[in-house]
């Protein structure tokens, strides 16, 4: 109870500051609401800590409080990238950033008040006309020359959330030494150093010309355009989920050839509020249900969905009995980068140095098939800078050629440093035509892949814990987990332990290896004997803390299928029980 009332009066001082002129009358307003209600909850959650900068920027639920996305912590985190873009750039005559933003609620003037602010601090900025895809403020970053980039938004979170990604010169999320060198920035800055008025002169508005010249980049990833031609007329139902793909995925589809596209109408209309869906997260089954229906009325090929910010692509198909299924994260990577290499293969497009890239957590399938084909795969920490950094160290000796992870992120291209559901889409589109040319289609590829690379069904557990409570849960478990590792995960004995936290391989002899990382995580990961791999780790986005299981099999034929689905979920159930959760 005395903790509790310290951390009450601690988050009142905090929270008296917020009373002060420099926060406008609807902040002080709801300040004051939450100082005089008698559950301290809400003021504890928005008070009790500030909303940290982290290395791909903020994000947290919009209001008012320190732990809160509002006008003053976007402010503060801006003031602090403009005192460190002067500082790194100031042999420059100019500096410039591109400014953009998705549909959620507060967006644009999060937008406009990163763009003032930037411009207040004689930062020319690239302000985005309206809402764009997250991979094309990325590409524009770079055709732009620009130092730096924010795009407003919190990706597939909540409708309640919103959030600001940061962006390097090279349009990837910021790696070190600039992200520690930018949170040390922003940690600094204090809410009266704001330079709020913006300078109109530095502020151009950019639009449809950055959009033609992206989707005429995006052409040149097509394989194998002679199959799209035979199979123009593709099926296709595409839905938004109210977001930023909604202009240009349409637009990538059309630009490759394809011309029978159905847009779910409801979602198309752009809202922050996601009004025909519960979370606007195309990894849910929940979110495809108004495109599942539209794909059935219509007998589609292929139904796919981007979230608000359209950098991830979810997907629906029919199977062999012609009931419509989704594809999950790991399926789809497989999809692409199995397509990837055996149509660059066939067409006679690989090299030798071509090379593809999975995060850690993302199926070992992928590792089978690149052995196989003989290409460079490459393993990475979850989040896309991680993919874009193995793009730059390579860069002008190796080509990229695609890379993705679990999480329902792909890039099919090097000229874009984050995850691309435009681009995505129209591969897809020509993954679907390809297997229709064939007599196929996406189900009967999968399953081609599985036949001959083995089976693998994967599996995320995420357990949410909000606020500080959870925050603090989430640690416990992650230390737990350290000091007291699995032996056995679903009665199959934990031969292989990974920390990525002290980058350390222990294998069950007790020797021990050091992996070789470019930094540390706080991930841990156990390979067992019978091929089972599970991976835990703390969102770095939202208040949770996952668990990726694959679970191994081998696929006699393409019947035995939904056998090896049913095994692989009581396998699950033992995992779980393994991890006590």
């Amino acid at each position: 109870m005395q903790n509790n009332q310290e951390l009450i009066a601690l988050c009142e001082q905090k929270a008296n500051q917020w009373l002060t002129p420099a926060f406008d009358e609807e902040t002080q307003t709801a300040v004051k609401a939450m100082l005089e209600a008698e559950d301290k909850a809400n003021l504890i959650d928005s008070f009790y800590k500030d909303l940290e900068f982290g290395t791909g920027g903020l994000r947290g639920i919009m209001g008012a409080g320190s732990n809160r996305i509002n006008v003053y912590t976007v402010g503060m985190a801006t003031q602090g990238f403009a005192n460190y873009l002067k500082q790194n750039f100031k042999d420059r005559k100019e500096i410039s950033v591109v400014v953009c933003h998705d549909c959620r609620n507060n967006s644009r003037l999060y937008a406009e008040t990163v763009a003032n602010i930037f411009s207040a601090n004689g930062i020319k900025v690239f302000l985005f006309e309206d809402l764009r895809p997250t991979p094309e403020c990325s590409f524009a970053i770079r055709q732009l020359k620009a130092q730096a980039g924010v795009n407003l938004t919190a990706s597939h979170n909540p409708r309640e959330y919103n959030g600001y990604k940061a962006y390097w010169e090279d349009g990837a999320q910021v790696l070190a030494p600039h992200d520690k060198g930018i949170i040390d920035e922003v940690n600094k800055v204090k809410i009266d150093e704001v330079k709020f008025e913006g300078n109109k002169a530095l502020i151009e508005i950019i639009g449809e010309e950055i959009d033609n010249i992206y989707l005429d980049a995006l052409k040149s990833i097509c394989i194998d355009p002679a199959v799209i031609k035979r199979q123009h007329d593709l099926k296709i139902v595409y839905t938004p989920l109210h977001g930023a793909g909604r202009v240009m995925i349409p637009a990538a589809l059309r630009s490759w050839g394809f011309d029978n596209i159905h847009c779910v109408e409801e979602q198309m209309i752009k809202d922050g509020n996601f009004p025909t869906l519960d979370r606007p997260n195309p990894e849910i089954a929940e979110a495809l249900t108004l495109g599942l229906r539209d794909a059935k009325a219509l007998d589609a090929d292929i139904l796919m969905a981007s979230d608000p910010d359209a950098d991830r692509v979810g997907m629906a198909c029919k199977d062999d009995r012609g009931e419509w299924v989704l594809i999950n994260g790991n399926q789809t990577c497989l999809l692409y980068l199995w397509y990837i290499i055996t149509n660059r293969k066939a067409v006679g497009k690989m090299k030798d140095t071509d090379f593809i890239v999975k995060t850690i957590v993302t199926t070992e399938v992928i590792a089978k098939i690149a052995n196989k084909q003989k290409i460079e795969m490459r393993d990475c920490y979850t989040g896309f800078k991680w993919i874009a950094r193995e793009i730059a160290i390579s860069e002008g000796k190796q080509q990229y050629i695609g890379g993705g992870e679990e999480s329902y992120g792909f890039l099919a291209e090097d000229f874009v440093r984050d995850k691309d559901a435009v681009s995505a889409c129209a591969l897809l589109a020509e993954i679907c035509a390809y297997a229709k040319d064939q007599g196929k289609t996406l189900y009967d590829i999968l399953m081609d892949i599985y036949l001959e690379y083995g089976f693998s069904e994967e599996f995320t557990i995420n357990i949410e814990r909000p606020g500080k409570t959870g925050a603090d849960e989430i640690q416990a478990m992650m230390r737990n987990f350290r000091e007291n590792p699995p032996k056995e995960l679903g009665g199959s004995q934990v031969t292989v332990w990974k920390d990525f936290q002290t980058l350390t391989e222990t294998l069950s002899d007790g020797t021990h290896r050091q992996l070789d990382m470019p930094a540390t995580s706080n991930v841990l990961q156990w390979f067992c004997e019978d091929g089972t791999k599970v991976s835990v780790r703390p969102s770095g986005t939202e208040p949770k803390i996952k668990f990726y299981l694959e679970i191994k099999d081998t696929l006699p034929s393409a019947d035995d299928y939904r056998t090896c689905v049913e095994k692989a979920h009581l396998k699950i159930k033992e995992i779980e029980r393994s991890l006590a959760l």
